[in-house]
């Protein structure tokens, strides 16, 4: 039956480093004059500059009926578009690079005054699009022009009631294409706002809302990248997000904006058109990067998306999923599943990152992080587990056979490491690694209690399942179905 596996306090001060760092060195002292007060009071019309990352150009079509073959759907062609600068663009930019050689291929759009509401903008042409040539037969991952929807599953995922279950609740609670494009609208508006004080802005849409792991009723990530690389989260960030926060209080659209001086500083607020809650935090471009890795891991064996999509309620229902309460957060849980599912004596899922280094190396520039993984085709696993074996495999492994105090979970390489001294994981309770910077996703769960209380909740469901002996049916779903309800 189972599968045998082994709040910062900073104030909000303008950092003086700050203008030094996004200004090129060719802007005249009075034109940082200009751009400081440009940003600082919200007036005068901002100079263009060429951004750094292109522009997510998609303009909403019609849902498409997609079929996937066994080989996966086949990509749309797709080219970059590129523009080109003049030697006169250097004098007109007030943010941006140290000069256009990076990027220069890219020059963003003439910033606008703030709208006040989003009804003002007639259309929003902006879902990300991938920037590569035109993608090869055979890729798994579908477009974000083709939404999500999946063709039937074979009869060996769902030879059971409570795989049925599971697939059952995946579909009644996955997240639909209209959800997306209400998340892309303010996305969009968002972004040509926030130019008016940061012409070259880009804002990405991130988490689970592109990942494949998102519900109806998730929230949506955001990161904003004025430009690529690292910041100091502990005055860049939150000095921005500042900033941006002042911006918000004059759009209509946006109501409850509110700096989290966390870590990674992050802006919440809620669309009114939509309903939506966000997220915004500032250039922590690893989470672009790890949405784009989680989306491959989604979509190269169709079982993976309704087990991960279960078991996150099942952590939710239990308190458990949860990392401002000090217990796992959704991430956290999803690298767990995949790590699972890589380690099965018959794995369902590759190592990507081991498989094809080149479609997610850490250097690659951020506007190309959407199109690596493209021609990506799906995984023929040899396991032929059911949705519910794999989720009763999935408990008992973390209830009886993964090593918390000596193991750290790797999804980069596929395996366990060896818990070490050195500061990551160094009397920490969990230890996940993440894909791209190496840290630990779950250094949320401090407290021994919490441990404590999730390993009890892996155990007892365990147990349950052990005793019976059997895939249970009704009782096995119902405390998800009733929490999803």
């Amino acid at each position: 039956m189972f599968p045998g596996a082994y709040v910062l306090s900073h104030k909000d001060g303008q950092p003086e480093h700050l203008f030094q760092h996004i200004l090129p060195h060719t802007v005249s002292q009075q034109r940082r004059f200009e751009a400081h007060l440009n940003v600082t009071n919200f007036i005068g019309p901002p100079m263009t500059v060429p951004c750094l990352i292109p522009t997510y150009q998609w303009t909403p079509v019609e849902q498409p009926d997609v079929s996937f073959s066994p080989n996966g759907v086949k990509g749309s062609n797709r080219k970059r578009r590129r523009d080109s600068h003049s030697q006169n663009d250097l004098k007109r930019q007030c943010f941006g690079s140290p000069g256009p050689a990076r990027n220069g291929n890219f020059t963003s759009k003439p910033a606008a005054g703030p709208v006040t509401s989003r009804e003002t903008c007639s259309s929003y042409s902006s879902f990300p699009t991938c920037s590569s040539a035109a993608s090869k037969p055979g890729g798994c991952v579908p477009s974000l022009r083709e939404g999500s929807h999946q063709s039937a599953f074979p009869p060996s995922s769902v030879s059971d009631k409570l795989s049925q279950q599971i697939l059952d609740l995946f579909h009644a609670y996955e997240q639909q294409n209209e959800d997306l494009e209400k998340k892309e609208h303010c996305r969009a508006a968002l972004q040509r706002d926030i130019q008016t004080i940061f012409p070259s802005a880009q804002v990405f849409l991130a988490g689970s809302s592109l990942n494949g792991f998102g519900t109806r009723s998730s929230d949506a990530d955001l990161c904003l990248v004025i430009e690529e690389g690292k910041v100091n989260h502990r005055t860049d960030a939150v000095y921005v997000l500042s900033l941006v926060r002042k911006l918000f209080y004059t759009l209509s659209y946006i109501e409850r904006p509110q700096l989290i001086r966390a870590k990674v500083p992050i802006l919440k607020f809620r669309d009114r058109v939509s309903g939506v809650e966000f997220d915004l935090n500032f250039n922590n471009t690893v989470g672009i990067r790890n949405t784009f890795l989680l989306r491959t891991y989604a979509y190269v064996e169709k079982r993976v998306r309704p087990i991960i999509l279960v078991i996150k309620k099942w952590a939710s229902h239990h308190r458990i999923n949860d990392a401002s309460r000090g217990t796992l957060s959704s991430y956290t849980l999803v690298l767990m599943v995949l790590h699972y599912l890589q380690t099965l004596p018959e794995p369902v899922i590759p190592c990507l990152q081991m498989d094809y280094p080149e479609c997610f190396n850490p250097k690659m520039d951020i506007h190309l992080v959407p199109s690596g993984p493209s021609n990506i085709p799906a995984f023929v696993s040899k396991n032929q587990s059911s949705l519910g074996d794999l989720l009763l495999g999935f408990l008992k492994y973390y209830a009886t056979v993964f090593k918390w105090d000596k193991h750290v979970i790797s999804v980069r390489e596929a395996k366990t490491l060896p818990k070490t001294y050195c500061k990551e994981w160094r009397d920490k309770f969990i230890c996940v690694e993440e894909p791209f910077d190496q840290t630990n996703t779950a250094r949320a769960v401090h407290e021994k209690v919490k441990f404590e209380t999730i390993r009890a909740e892996f155990t007892e469901e365990a147990k349950v399942v052990m005793r019976n002996g059997e895939i249970r049916s009704t009782e096995q779903l119902e405390f998800v179905v009733t929490f999803a309800k």
